[in-house]
């Protein structure tokens, strides 16, 4: 079998020369590429450039060395199948160097990594700054059923562990604070984030953070004791059109109602504390951000994603589904709204910080303790509206649209 040393060619030529040695091969006939690098990016671009006519046989995997066997077919193969690398056995170890690709391959070949894994399983990435516009993406596209962990942040190098959930691992977060709200008090209290990042099971929320997960099992056991309720009502019970029209009057008008009041307290602080706490510039910037952003997105809730939960629900009960027939899915509608919700919830995490976690200063006015009660207030209103859409209506929508549809 012929070798070809691509780590002693010129970085210009490198993958040309591989392409001119794979067109010359004759069907069945293949070739050795030993590499001082993986040369997964060289897979999905013969992917892309030849179709699936290659067989892709990982010799030896690094860590100073790799050697691939690439095979030509006679015809196009359509069970040819990801590299080595995606293997079960692999998956838990494996970490694509995202910078050793070029920049029009890097998320399409995240993604097909990601695609790829089996319920459970997960790869890493390395990337030379922060891949969070990666995640954002992957919430837009696949929905929030994966789990994004840093095991590195900067400033050379950011390392993520990607995971894609498995229903087996129990319930999530989310679901868990969905049946009873009481549970969600304790997630509060070790800082647990049950609406934006309410997809992660308990057990990976709480390796995350390093929190003790038999304490805080414990602690939920007695929340399910307590006669003590958060708001009374049972959301769960509810008719998503009934629970889409709450969410607007209880949350959507509370924030149009705030808003503004909050930003006129912000400016009064800022022209008399501004000087002696540079960080209340911060804070006006990022609650403009903030602000932008709910602007927008209560919009689209309102002129588009409600609208069509309540035409679901019509529909169900009249039995005329011919008007929802030239509709496009719910999916990416929620997809991109859950993808707003996450982009929020950085914003108020900013915030928190930037505040201390609403912290008044000592000898604060009585403007600035206004403004912090109301900041505060605010941040547990959307965390609420984030959790009913996240973890109940959404997930009821999306089921009512299945049965439909």
């Amino acid at each position: 079998m012929d070798t070809l040393l691509v780590s002693e060619l010129a970085p210009a030529v490198k993958h040309p020369s591989v392409f001119k040695k794979f067109d010359a091969l004759q069907p069945g006939e293949s070739f050795l590429l030993v590499n001082d690098h993986d040369p997964i990016p060289l897979f999905y671009e013969m992917e892309a450039e030849r179709g699936k006519i290659f067989e892709w046989n990982k010799v030896e995997n690094g860590p100073e060395v790799w050697k691939v066997e690439i095979k030509k077919y006679t015809e196009s193969k359509t069970t040819n199948t990801l590299p080595h690398q995606l293997k079960e056995e692999d998956k838990e170890l494996f970490t694509l160097n995202v910078t050793l690709l070029e920049p029009r391959l890097k998320h399409p070949t995240i993604f097909k990594y990601f695609d790829a894994l089996k319920a459970g399983a997960a790869f890493q990435i390395l990337n030379d700054h922060d891949p969070k516009p990666l995640y954002y993406q992957m919430i837009a596209e696949r929905g929030n059923i994966f789990s994004w962990t840093y095991l590195e942040k900067g400033p050379q190098w950011w390392k993520v562990q990607i995971k894609k959930n498995d229903p087996e691992d129990g319930e999530t977060i989310g679901e868990i604070a969905a049946k009873d709200l009481r549970k969600a008090e304790v997630f509060k209290k070790y800082g647990i984030d049950f609406c934006c990042g309410g997809k992660k099971t308990l057990k990976q929320v709480c390796q995350d953070k390093g929190v003790n997960l038999a304490v805080v099992e414990a602690d939920l056991a007695k929340a399910e004791q307590s006669s003590i309720t958060t708001t009374g009502h049972e959301f769960n019970r509810w008719q998503p059109d009934f629970l889409a029209d709450y969410i607007y009057n209880q949350h959507h008008i509370y924030y149009y109602e705030v808003q503004p009041v909050i930003a006129d307290v912000l400016a009064k602080v800022i022209a008399r504390h501004g000087a002696l706490h540079p960080e209340l510039l911060a804070l006006e910037s990022q609650y403009k951000v903030l602000v932008n952003e709910l602007d927008t997105h209560f919009m689209k809730e309102e002129k588009v994603v409600f609208p069509f939960i309540k035409a679901l629900v019509k529909a169900k009960v009249s039995g005329d589904f011919e008007a929802l027939n030239s509709q496009p899915s719910l999916t990416e509608p929620i997809q991109m709204m859950q993808a707003e919700h996450e982009a929020a919830g950085v914003i108020l995490e900013n915030i928190r910080h930037l505040t201390n976690n609403y912290t008044v200063p000592s000898g604060a006015c009585n403007s600035y303790q206004f403004l912090y009660k109301k900041l505060f207030e605010l941040d547990e209103d959307l965390q609420q509206h984030i959790h009913l859409e996240n973890n109940i209506l959404f997930p009821k929508a999306l089921k009512l649209e299945k049965e439909i549809r």
